[in-house]
């Protein structure tokens, strides 16, 4: 940007700050000045015109350096716009672009984006019909997501989110999709933890970290979603599939309800103001699947919610709710209960990830939520001890593999065919009998194989594609032993 003398001479227009209240300034003069126009402080600092009123405009402070009332202001007739490109993967920037870390210094990018731009319209969409992999079991097939969904993330604190959120970028780095994380008024400690996990996995390249503190002034943390939303809408006009992450919107959401009640606006419910819903609505429609000058991409957004004490009733929560494509709950007894992830299947919702399926897929998913649901009610007869049938028991011991196959190691992602392979594998009963520490050995040893052999690998996909889980399961009977044996005698040690 140029210095506050240079704007000064084109434009001539000068205002001075009458008021100071924190992020929000009041400043006289400027008589043309526009909603969302950014404004130089002859100190240096800038900052974005928030409202205009009759007689002063409100300006939104990206410092957090205190400007004095009687200093000078100049408009630029310029938007905020921020740096794009291929030069960012690898870097931890500021919501304003500016690296905030990395091993290697940051080449500004010469395309520059405005972070505020209106959804494309229906003409560029398509409709969700590619199925998008996170490589946690229950996810993906019980609650299959599809790319260009949003979908929310909703939980307590310390439920495993952030757990969940890495793993499914972890997998889709690996898959050659570009990824931009969006930390929103974080701890530094957190964000750098975070770009220490992705780096000792190699992933760190093919992604972006957009990040602001809780040390940040209030309206860099407010453009942190916007400008991770930008940054992702470049990748996806490259032709890119990218995954954004957005954690968490419920803080934003108390940000800007700071910014609104310092500009006195009116206070709605909870004291938030009145176009929170706008606020968030018009972020989430830029997501999506589009078709583009270089083909089909889309922006699959991950949007976290923070829960209190389980409740999905609240406000902040419910708005995100009804404008994203379904929600993971994660619930605290099941995390309390030793479940990894603590994902709750019947109060999670997808809305488009189940068009995304193959049939076999279908079939799977058919048979898992119907018979979790069976388990579930099959749970009040435990008490009843040795007076139980051998039915319930039956049930009630598979359901008890079901549920310990589900669990995953905090690092650990399972591509989909062999999702498909070891759940078919255990719904034939070929593990009865065994204890879920053998299980879960074999599992992993089924996991390592797949990675490291390529023949093996493709035995699996191969077997991946069957037309029915039926037809998957008679194959299984036959094919299955074998497998397992072959695994074991290789990896068992």
């Amino acid at each position: 940007m140029k210095d506050f003398t240079a704007y000064l001479n084109e434009t001539e227009e000068i205002g001075f700050v009458e008021q100071v209240a924190d992020a929000i300034i009041h400043v006289s003069g400027l008589p043309k000045a526009k909603p969302d126009e950014i404004v130089v402080f002859e100190t240096g600092e800038f900052g974005q015109v928030f409202s205009v009123q009759p007689s002063y405009v409100e300006i939104l402070v990206f410092s957090k350096k205190q400007v004095k009332p009687g200093i000078r202001v100049t408009r630029t007739n310029e938007v905020l716009k921020v740096p794009v490109g291929y030069e960012l993967l690898g870097r931890v920037i500021d919501p304003l672009g500016k690296s905030i870390s990395g091993i290697k210094p940051l080449k500004t990018p010469s395309e520059k984006r405005p972070i505020d731009t209106p959804a494309a319209g229906i003409v560029k969409r398509r409709s969700v019909t590619k199925p998008f992999e996170t490589g946690i079991l229950l996810v993906d097939l019980a609650i299959p997501l599809g790319h260009g969904q949003r979908e929310l993330i909703v939980g307590d604190r310390k439920t495993g989110k952030t757990s969940f959120l890495t793993r499914t970028i972890l997998n889709q780095t690996r898959r050659g999709n570009i990824c931009v994380y969006a930390a929103i008024g974080k701890k530094k400690l957190d964000v750098k933890k975070i770009e220490e996990f992705f780096a000792q996995n190699g992933v760190l390249d093919k992604m972006v970290i957009l990040a602001s503190s809780s040390e940040d002034s209030t309206g860099v943390i407010y453009l942190t979603p916007y400008t991770a939303m930008t940054i992702s809408e470049y990748f996806r006009d490259e032709g890119k599939d990218v995954l954004l992450v957005l954690d968490d919107l419920s803080s934003h959401a108390r940000f800007y309800r700071e910014i609104s009640l310092l500009g006195k606006r009116f206070p709605g419910r909870n004291s938030y103001p009145s176009d929170i819903f706008y606020t968030h609505a018009r972020l989430m429609e830029r997501a999506g699947n589009f078709i583009t000058e270089k083909g089909e991409a889309s922006i699959t957004c991950l949007t976290v919610a923070e829960a209190t004490q389980g409740d999905l009733s609240g406000y902040i929560e419910t708005n995100l709710m009804s404008m994203t494509d379904g929600h993971l709950y994660f619930d605290k007894d099941l995390f309390y209960l030793g479940r990894r992830p603590a994902i709750n299947p019947f109060l999670s919702v997808t809305r488009v990830g189940r068009q995304t399926q193959t049939q076999l897929r279908r079939d799977i998913n058919r048979e898992i939520m119907s018979f979790l649901s069976l388990y579930e009610k099959m749970q009040s007869f435990i008490h009843f001890g040795a007076e139980l049938n051998e039915s319930v028991k039956a049930t009630l011991a598979t359901g008890e593999m079901i549920i310990h196959f589900f669990n995953q190691a905090i690092n650990e992602v399972v591509p989909i065919n062999l999702q498909i392979m070891a759940f078919s594998m255990l719904w034939s009963n070929l593990w009865r009998g065994h204890d879920t520490a053998v299980i879960r050995k074999q599992l992993h040893q089924i996991l390592e194989a797949y990675n490291s052999d390529k023949k093996f690998r493709e035995k699996i996909d191969k077997l991946a594609e069957s037309d029915s889980f039926n037809k998957l399961l008679r194959v299984l009977k036959v094919e299955g032993p074998q497998i397992i044996k072959a695994v074991s005698q290789k990896y068992g040690n």
